[in-house]
């Protein structure tokens, strides 16, 4: 395991079994009740017969459970159910629950399943809490086995779509988002849905210049892919499927790892480092950008971020563009690895691309990410406003980090956020900085340990963070420093995707009125995860069964309130494009709720006070007046949120043009806008552009000026 990915682990979750004592007493009551299970659990049998709506095939091909899995589906959910800071119980209120979420973790845009099959299916709907408890795993299998089936006619006749090119004169339209649509009624409607669904690849594709002969070798390859992808399904990740949506009907923190997976947890993890930092996952049959590591080459550029869709990867900068719609995440992954140095390509569906936008293609330079490309990040920002100069001191911190492994030798030298800030901080004053910005933009979290001390240099010694546990018990994360490191203004900058423990600072400085936070409502991730590893409960299973993430805690500001849903709401906010109900927590719908719990004690500066806000806001307001590029921020941001909301595109080739060509125009003004310049095709040398020049955009800026103020 690599040092960041300790660092990762030991900060992300709080480990559990902390309590000797109630760690025995646990596993000895789980191994008693575990005992006298059965060794096997067949799945029921399918009827044989044909490809009739609503009717249950049978092939040689079908899934089963394995033998274990009824012994690894108790453990996972006395865990779950006994574990978690919910403490839910397994009734049928909480089946219905892991009954949709299955169906839409198999079949995400509705696009093979007919209502006849789903009639069939509702017999589950209230039964699955009693076959979970029983150890019956077997209707996610009856269910996986329909989809399978269903998946095999559709690419029958999408196949046979492909013998003749489409007619791009028609003025008809396709909705690209099928997951709320209702099911289709029987196969005359689905085959109407799947003759759209490749009607509009194909457009998209003759938009992007290939004539009908390459266009129909890519969605042949595509179908190809699909196909071989669901035949290699294995049993054990039907089991994990299942068992997710269990987890995740309870929390979306919450998971059950196979024993494949708990293996390339800390594995792949590591080794996609040396690549371009970013975690991949799939959603439907794309490959989904699912974290941007820090200090990565994905990160320095830029160019792509979390939930960006990835449809086609090219290796150097002459390599073809390899179509990976419908691959398995192990064979993506596969191919964006690389050696250090190299060049790899990717083609990607940017998270705010609206539905009728073409892919943008990208270049990175592979490298391996350090504990140092992760570090904080200082420089001065010079400012004339009101016929006044000004030197402000920014500090970009990409994530929380800390050497625990040094630290645990006892190297005084040791690299951590806090000790590289303080650095910092002694070097501005050198520098006579007028004001300091911390800049947390898409940091999302680390270290808990290290936002309390890095709270501590601007602040007395007192509570930073309330940390509830399940059983209500509440601790304080506490600075015991009366030493205040930093005296000057402060604002802190945040964005949607600042979370955690970039959560618990900015509510931190907040709190304690110390700063400013400036930018958009932060992530609202308030929840604290533990990793569980099974084998510890099943001695007597033969080999490796997995792990369970789940959430046991949860943070709460000192003033009482959670950070969970809400996040950190800034003193000035600024444009943003992000709705709560699409990126965030407030996006999830097992959510643990916002709540609040009593306050701790401690004393607020009062540097910031509601006179100074009002003040401060009335000038930015009397700017967003009169400034045209705060006008076209504000205004981006608004076209950004309708755009994304619109998922209908015509499939009439004149009409997509326009929607295209408008879609591309909007994002390289943005681009522009942004200080972005647009990566070319094939450059002769790394086109990454510096930490020093990517701090330089319109947020920055505004966020400097409102601190000068």
């Amino acid at each position: 395991m690599t040092l960041m990915e300790k660092h990762r682990l030991s900060n992300n979750f709080i480990f559990f079994f902390t309590n000797r004592r109630v760690m025995k007493s646990f596993v000895v009551s789980l191994l008693l009740a575990f005992a006298v299970l059965p060794q096997s659990m067949s799945a029921q049998s399918l009827a044989k017969t044909d490809a009739k709506p609503g009717v249950k095939i049978t092939a040689a091909s079908d899934l089963e459970p394995k033998s274990e899995h009824a012994k690894v589906d108790q453990v996972v959910t006395a865990i779950l159910t006994r574990m978690h800071y919910r403490r839910l119980t397994l009734n049928d209120s909480l089946s219905s629950a892991i009954y949709d979420r299955y169906l839409q973790s198999v079949d995400f845009n509705r696009s093979y399943f007919l209502s006849s099959d789903i009639s069939g299916f509702e017999q589950y709907r209230f039964t699955l809490d009693d076959a979970i408890k029983k150890g019956d795993i077997a209707p996610a299998y009856e269910i996986f086995n329909v989809f399978k089936h269903r998946a095999a006619e559709r690419g029958d006749y999408a196949e046979n779509l492909l013998k003749k090119e489409f007619d791009y004169g028609a003025d008809e339209t396709f909705e690209t988002n099928r997951e709320k649509m209702p099911w289709a009624k029987d196969i005359a409607e689905l085959n109407d849905v799947w003759r759209k669904t490749m009607k509009n690849q194909a457009l998209g594709l003759k938009l992007s210049g290939k004539k009908w002969d390459e266009t129909s070798k890519t969605l042949h390859e595509r179908l190809a892919t699909t196909q071989k992808a669901l035949q290699q399904y294995t049993s054990e990740e039907v089991f994990q499927l299942y068992m997710n949506a269990f987890a995740n009907s309870i929390d979306p923190h919450t998971n059950y790892f196979s024993p494949a997976t708990a293996d390339n947890f800390k594995m792949n993890m590591s080794l996609s480092l040396e690549g371009i930092g970013a975690r991949l996952q799939t959603e439907g049959d794309y490959t989904k950008v699912n974290e941007i590591v820090p200090g990565g080459p994905a990160f320095k550029s830029g160019l792509i971020k979390a939930n960006d869709k990835i449809t086609a990867v090219a290796q150097g900068d002459t390599g073809k563009m390899r179509d990976v719609i419908g691959w398995r995440i192990d064979d993506v992954v596969s191919l964006i690895r690389g050696a250090k140095g190299t060049v790899v390509r990717l083609q990607i569906i940017a998270a705010e691309a609206v539905a009728s936008a073409p892919p943008k293609e990208i270049r990175l330079v592979r490298e391996k990410v350090k504990l140092e490309d992760q570090a904080a990040k200082r420089e001065v920002l010079p400012l004339m406003q009101n016929g006044k100069s000004y030197k402000l001191g920014v500090i970009t911190i990409p994530s929380f980090y800390r050497d625990f492994e040094a630290a645990q030798r006892g190297d005084k030298d040791f690299r951590s956020t806090t000790r590289d800030v303080r650095k910092f901080l002694a070097e501005f004053e050198s520098e006579k900085i007028d004001g300091l910005i911390i800049d947390l933009r898409n940091d999302g979290g680390g270290s808990l340990q290290e936002a309390t001390e890095l709270t501590g240099l601007f602040i007395p010694e007192g509570p930073v963070v309330q940390v509830r546990n399940a059983n209500g018990s509440v601790r304080l994360q506490e600075d015991d420093d009366a030493a205040v490191i930093y005296k000057g203004p402060v604002a802190v900058m945040v964005n949607r995707f600042s979370a955690s423990a970039s959560e618990i600072f900015a509510a931190a400085i907040q709190d304690y009125k110390r700063g400013l936070i400036i930018g958009e409502t932060t992530y609202g991730k308030g929840t604290v995860q533990e990793l569980v590893d099974l084998e510890r409960f099943l001695p007597s299973v033969d080999g490796k069964v997995g792990q369970v993430k789940l959430t046991t805690a949860k943070f709460y500001r000192i003033t009482g309130s959670s950070t969970q849903h809400k996040g950190v709401v800034p003193d000035i906010e600024l444009p943003s494009a992000f709705n709560p109900d699409e990126f965030g927590e407030s996006s999830e719908p097992s959510a643990l709720p916002w709540d609040e719990i009593a306050p701790a004690r401690f004393v607020s500066s009062k540097e910031v006070n509601d006179a100074v806000i009002s003040r401060v806001a009335a000038k930015y307001k009397d700017r967003m007046k009169s400034d045209q590029t705060l006008k076209d921020l504000a205004q981006d941001a608004e076209d950004q949120k309708k755009a994304r909301k619109n998922t209908v595109v015509s499939l009439q080739e004149v009409k997509r043009k326009k929607e295209r060509d408008d879609a591309e125009a909007k994002r390289l003004a943005r681009l522009k806008f942004e200080g972005k310049a647009e990566v070319p095709e094939k450059p002769k040398t790394p086109a990454t552009p510096t930490a020093s020049e990517a701090r330089k955009d319109t947020y920055l800026k505004e966020g400097a000026r409102i601190l000068a103020d």
